[in-house]
């Protein structure tokens, strides 16, 4: 029979073989616990960042309502006449209603139509200050070549904006609010392969937009300042 030391003994033995054991069993626990806990952190983080991005898109769209409800009860007058459009906060003009084919001379329909949408237009930017951009597009036939005053579409769009802004500016737009710009035969709203297609891509749009913030002293002196 073992004596008593001799069973003390081995019991000890055994329990120096079982903690190491032990405590690399807690190491592992601890790990994926901790493991655990960043996967769940993790998962937070990012289901915050998609409600933040969700309530941004919310926020967002919800402005856009607001801005094209705004603009078409500032507008309501000129839309009820038929010949002016409003579609995604873009104002549109059939370019037969301003202009011959081919021209960039304002016909006296087509100013009567800008003279009444100034009143209106120059209130909604006011409160927003905001800029007016007046936005110029043809079809994709060439330029006849008897016209020699156009070198192509994209000059003919340019003058035709030019035209609308400066007709805009006589009846009272503030030069500050209006520029133009011009696409040519860029950004066809229908396909140009019939007539009634290219007579809609022959328009001038009007599209408020934010003001570019102007350039502080400061900012103007450190971009012009020499470097040493």
């Amino acid at each position: 029979m073992l004596g008593l030391d001799d069973r003390h003994g081995d019991d000890a033995e055994h329990a120096e073989h079982q903690a190491p054991v032990w405590a690399a069993f807690g190491d592992l626990m601890a790990g994926l616990v901790g493991a655990f806990v960043l996967i769940l952190v993790g998962v937070l983080v990012v289901q915050m960042d998609l409600v933040n991005s969700l309530q941004a898109e919310v926020r967002k769209r919800e402005q856009e309502e607001q801005r094209r409800m705004a603009l078409e009860k500032a507008l309501a007058i000129p839309l009820q006449s038929g010949r002016v459009t409003l579609n995604n906060g873009r104002i549109g003009i059939s370019g037969s209603v301003l202009f011959a084919l081919n021209s960039d001379e304002l016909r006296p329909e087509g100013r009567q139509i800008l003279k009444s949408l100034v009143p209106p237009l120059q209130v909604y930017l006011g409160e927003r200050d905001e800029m007016l951009m007046v936005s110029g597009f043809t079809d994709d036939r060439p330029v006849h070549a008897s016209n020699q005053r156009f070198a192509d579409n994209l000059e003919l769009s340019a003058q035709r904006a030019l035209t609308v802004t400066r007709a805009l500016i006589q009846e009272g737009m503030p030069p500050q609010r209006v520029f133009s710009a011009a696409f040519g035969a860029e950004q066809p709203v229908a396909s140009n392969a019939d007539e009634k297609g290219r007579a809609l891509n022959r328009r001038v749009e009007m599209a408020p937009v934010p003001r570019t913030p102007a350039p502080t002293a400061s900012s103007t002196a450190a971009s012009g300042a020499p470097r040493e």
